[in-house]
């Protein structure tokens, strides 16, 4: 353990992460120490390593959930680009681009409640014949929606490692995001995804208009699941949403939201992925010294992100070491 260690990163270590009221108790103190003791935990844990994965928005659009931030529902009228699932060529095309970088996964992302059946075993051959190649590297996750076991196994087969199933908020908060499909449905496919020995990349969204509390309570609901892998996204107002006017949230609120969660489960890699760029701007390499270890490179699903270059080089400038 550290020598000077700040006193709420000291109770994490010793107790497995604060509880809701240590927690509460931690956004009364001032940034130093909120932000010193996110930092300190995320050495303790990682030392100098850190993450990098990139996604594909592998099929676009005419999704029929009606996730009220979402620019990909078919209930709301930003203006994308729609398409089915990308053939294999070009989904080779473009993880192959990547391979020259120190970047350990690549996120297979389609729209879409569920991923359908002809479309899983798309999915599955392109996985099987990157490894008949002798290409293992990135490892492929996927962002599926809610798949059935027999998906999930035949995924699993294929190569797939990881599925990524963000719950978006706590279970509280989340009826007023989404009312097509229940939290507890997607917990399921979460479940489901572990029962048949998958890793899982579980998060959420912040800057709906959820409390405090309610990321806390959020924060301590994935720990309850064993979730270790946890995406961290800010809201984009995406224009034709119903959170179109949703305010933007300062840069200083998410270093907070990813301090906060540093402390409360101190061992999870959290990975800060969509609103890096609009939200954090200048100060986006500052999430490792809040306490992330991981972080989404290039594009979003549907805005445009930051390169793997730049990205690389403020790794160097920090001292921080890209690692699989």
């Amino acid at each position: 353990m550290p020598v000077e260690m700040t006193e709420y990163a000291e109770k994490a270590l010793t107790s497995g992460g604060l509880d809701k009221e240590q927690a509460m108790e931690l956004l009364s103190r001032g940034r130093t120490e909120i932000m010193c003791g996110a930092n300190e935990l995320r050495e303790h844990f990682f030392s100098n390593k850190i993450k990098i994965c990139f996604i594909i928005n592998a099929k676009s659009g005419n999704c029929n959930m009606n996730c009220r931030f979402c620019s990909q529902s078919g209930f709301n009228s930003t203006p994308i680009e729609k398409y089915p699932f990308k053939d294999e060529q070009e989904l080779e095309d473009i993880v192959s681009a990547w391979e020259k970088y120190p970047v350990a996964r690549c996120g297979i992302v389609t729209s879409g409640g569920a991923l359908t059946d002809e479309d899983v075993e798309k999915l599955a051959r392109f996985i099987e014949n990157r490894r008949t190649k002798g290409k293992e590297k990135p490892l492929i996750c996927g962002s599926l929606g809610r798949l059935k076991a027999h998906a999930l196994e035949r995924l699993k087969q294929a190569g797939l490692t990881r599925l990524h199933h963000n719950l978006e908020s706590n279970e509280n908060f989340y009826p007023n995001i989404c009312t097509t499909q229940l939290w507890r449905d997607r917990l399921d496919t979460v479940h489901q995804a572990m029962e048949h020995g998958l890793s899982v990349c579980c998060g959420g969204l912040f800057g709906l208009g959820e409390s405090w509390e309610d990321r806390i309570q959020f924060a301590l609901e994935l720990k309850h699941e064993g979730i270790r892998n946890i995406p961290i996204n800010f809201l984009y107002p995406h224009p034709g949403t119903p959170l179109a006017e949703q305010p933007v949230m300062s840069a200083e609120e998410a270093l907070r939201i990813i301090a906060l969660f540093r402390h409360v489960i101190p061992d999870a890699t959290l990975r800060i992925c969509g609103g890096r760029v609009s939200v954090l701007k200048e100060r986006q390499y500052e999430i490792f010294a809040a306490g992330a270890n991981a972080f989404m490179s290039g594009n979003y699903l549907t805005i445009p992100g930051a390169g793997i270059e730049t990205d690389l080089a403020q790794l160097r400038r920090l001292g921080l070491e890209p690692t699989l």
